[in-house]
């Protein structure tokens, strides 16, 4: 008798380790999908300069890649399940290195250029197939939305002295204009963060944080930072303090900005004088060569795409092929003169994926207040990187990618949540099997 009742135990320790493991690796995967995040967004390399040494970025992103291999098959989710813009971005990739092959410019430059870009393909992968709860999407929203507060503080301690916050903070934030894009592209997170939690300091640490980050938008005196900005401040005040009533947001939003134009306005104002016309300071005068230069990159863009159609330049070449060693300030010219036509197609497919989902999520039943409210922050962000995009260079930096990605993953939970019809004939279960089971 002993033998018989030691083995149904035996049994269901024996399969009780296969699931132990399929939850390690699981929970590995998830750790370092957690750190690549907090490597990208918070830079802790610059904090922290010894730890560049290790090399971070690579690290993370490398083990990152081991963990979506070795977890393939023991998500919830599988590679079937990925939404169509996955596979909008995982072609981008691919072309882009073909392009980087065939590129006329510098092979080696584009080649490695994807290669860097093609991480956030990993991580958009792996954020869908591990992110299967609304509380592990708060998490990764968290890192970014935390980590932009603190740059932005940090940025300002570091750089009080500094043009425009230039070069303070390494990776991408060293361009006043990308680190003004990441700023607004976070800023309606930090306002769904400080609008759904109840604590008191929550909700001070919040609104300091988006105190301290308009402060450094303004710092930066990104033009287009700034028209970012206005149109997606225009989207959530909509949504937040009109649909949502609450009139007080847009008392505090106009009082916040007019009181940092007030205080530290004042290179963004010269800057936006400079777009028409020049002489009357040398800080106007270069604003107003700074504009007719993107004027004559925007044509050197649309001559690359004339002439290279298909596979354009190859990924980061455009600014060899400009002559003038600058970026064409426009995210679809400079995918478009990078890669060619389609991977600007592709390009336009995939945010207009991440805009679906969100159509999908408004007309959603039963979401809860919370979920509701990060639908607005993302719908905030969408709509800020689209008209962004037209006057920045920002077709590889992967807040917009992320941004959509969180859309493609929410879809997910609200789809996961709904009852799925069973046929009634499944709903009974026959006599034999029912004892086979019993057995």
């Amino acid at each position: 008798m002993s033998t018989s009742r030691g083995i149904p135990t035996e049994l269901a320790r024996a399969e009780s380790k296969p699931a132990q493991t399929k939850r390690e690796v699981l929970g590995l995967a998830f750790f370092w999908l957690t750190a690549f995040y907090f490597v990208y967004c918070a830079r802790p390399a610059d904090m922290i300069p010894a730890f560049g040494y290790l090399r971070p970025a690579k690290v993370t992103g490398a083990l990152a890649a081991l963990s979506l291999l070795l977890s393939l098959g023991k998500t919830p989710r599988q590679l079937k399940d990925l939404p169509k813009e996955a596979y909008y971005l995982l072609a981008i990739v691919v072309l882009l290195f073909i392009s980087a092959v065939f590129s006329p410019v510098w092979k080696g430059g584009a080649f490695f250029a994807t290669l860097d870009f093609a991480k956030v393909c990993v991580v958009w992968i792996l954020t869908f197939l591990l992110v299967t709860t609304f509380k592990r999407l708060k998490r990764i929203i968290f890192l970014q939305s935390a980590s932009v507060a603190v740059i932005s503080f940090l940025a300002m301690v570091k750089g009080h002295s500094v043009p425009r916050l230039q070069a303070v903070i390494g990776g991408f934030y060293s361009n006043p204009n990308d680190m003004a894009f990441a700023i607004v592209l976070s800023v309606p997170f930090c306002l769904a963060f400080l609008l759904s939690t109840r604590g008191v300091i929550s909700k001070a640490a919040w609104g300091l944080g988006i105190m301290v980050m308009a402060a450094a938008l303004i710092l930066t005196a990104s033009r287009a930072g700034f028209i970012d900005l206005v149109v997606s401040g225009a989207v959530m005040l909509w949504l937040y303090a009109v649909k949502g009533r609450r009139p007080h947001l847009i008392v505090s939003s106009v009082v916040l900005i007019a009181g940092l134009f007030v205080v530290s306005g004042k290179d963004l104002t010269v800057r936006f004088s400079g777009m028409f016309s020049a002489g009357n300071t040398a800080e106007q005068d270069t604003a107003y060569e700074s504009f007719e230069e993107r004027k004559v990159l925007m044509s050197k863009a649309v001559d690359a795409i004339v002439h290279y159609p298909i596979l354009g330049v190859g990924a980061g070449d455009f600014v060899v092929y400009s002559g003038i060693w600058r970026q064409v300030h426009a995210s679809y010219l400079q995918i478009a003169a990078d890669g060619g036509i389609l991977v600007l197609s592709l390009y336009l497919l995939f945010f207009a994926a991440g805009f679906s989902n969100l159509r999908f999520l408004s007309k959603a039943k039963g979401l809860n207040q919370e979920t509701v409210l990060f639908i607005g922050a993302l719908k905030s962000s969408l709509v800020g990187f689209a008209v962004g995009a037209c006057f920045a260079p920002e077709a590889y930096q992967f807040f917009p990618y992320f941004a959509v990605c969180y859309t493609s993953v929410l879809v997910a939970i609200v789809k996961e949540r709904e009852p799925s019809p069973v046929p009634a004939t499944q709903l009974v279960m026959s006599p034999l099997r029912y004892s086979a089971r019993a057995y």
